[in-house]
């Protein structure tokens, strides 16, 4: 058994795995005590993202699942980092929430103490050390996109604090679908309605192949000149027409068989209310 830690005792660096075997012990004997070890829940969510001729144009879902049910048809999952800094979440929302609002407030300080606006990169290089010190227990994963002084850039950071840079990028259980779209059809330097339609397309393949991913696509627009919000850019599913009726006449379906049961009241009670 690992020695535990006193309170007093300050800690000498490095990771801590005091818990290792306590968890490992709980979950060899947790059927015999009642005890059910955590299990993993699915999230739904396909982000996507690319670099165009003038900025950054990013691209989400809608749908908010908690595990197979549909918690939320209407959930925005581009959020406000600084005016020309926003990012896509997927995974836990609450996660992903958490850290937008973290990441945002420490760049707010960091440019009121530098007397600048913020880069990308510092963006990048805040929620990578973040997520990489919970070590994947927050379960967030990020797009970032922006323009800076040096350009437009576009970062995807995954929940062990690993990123990425790419010209166009992918998260969340419709990737692949979206990824696929993005790499058959990018290319550098491309005009804003074609990067546009681009984005949107590879966000539908994504909601067309994951039942976790759904109701439309939000896009955002990220320039020089600040940042420009669609939200419900476009609507995947809406409510069909009844085309026929569905009232049949009696007679339709055949009765094979019949069997009628009668039934004597044995007892009978009332009860009267106290109205007192």
């Amino acid at each position: 058994m690992l020695p535990a830690l006193s309170g007093a005792e300050p800690r000498q660096g490095g990771f801590s795995f005091e818990n290792c075997l306590r968890n490992a012990s709980l979950a060899e004997q947790g059927p015999n005590l009642g005890l059910q070890t955590p299990k993993p829940r699915k999230t739904g969510t396909t982000i996507a993202g690319l670099i165009y001729k003038d900025g950054i144009i990013l691209g989400a879902d809608r749908r908010a699942t908690d595990d197979m049910v549909v918690a939320d048809k209407n959930c925005a999952k581009i959020h406000y980092i600084t005016d020309k800094i926003y990012c896509c979440g997927a995974g836990v929302a609450a996660d992903a929430e958490y850290v937008t609002q973290l990441l945002s407030s420490n760049l707010s300080l960091h440019a009121m103490y530098t007397k600048r606006d913020p880069r990308v990169c510092t963006a990048n290089r805040m929620l990578k050390q973040l997520l990489y010190r919970y070590q994947g227990h927050v379960g967030a994963s990020i797009i970032i996109g922006g323009v800076d002084l040096r350009g437009p850039h576009l970062y995807s950071v995954h929940p062990h604090g690993s990123t990425d840079t790419t010209p166009h990028t992918a998260l969340g259980s419709g990737a692949a679908a979206a990824t696929a779209v993005l790499e058959d059809r990018y290319k550098p330097n491309m005009e804003e309605e074609e990067a546009m339609k681009l984005v949107t397309d590879s966000i539908t393949a994504g909601i067309l192949c994951d039942l976790g991913s759904g109701s439309g696509v939000d896009l955002c627009l990220i320039t020089k000149d600040g940042a420009r919000i669609l939200r419900g850019y476009t609507t995947t599913e809406t409510r069909g027409k009844r085309l026929a009726s569905y009232r049949y006449p009696r007679g339709t379906t055949a009765v094979l068989g019949e069997t009628i049961k009668r039934f004597e009241l044995v007892e009978e009670t009332v009860q009267t209310m106290d109205t007192d």
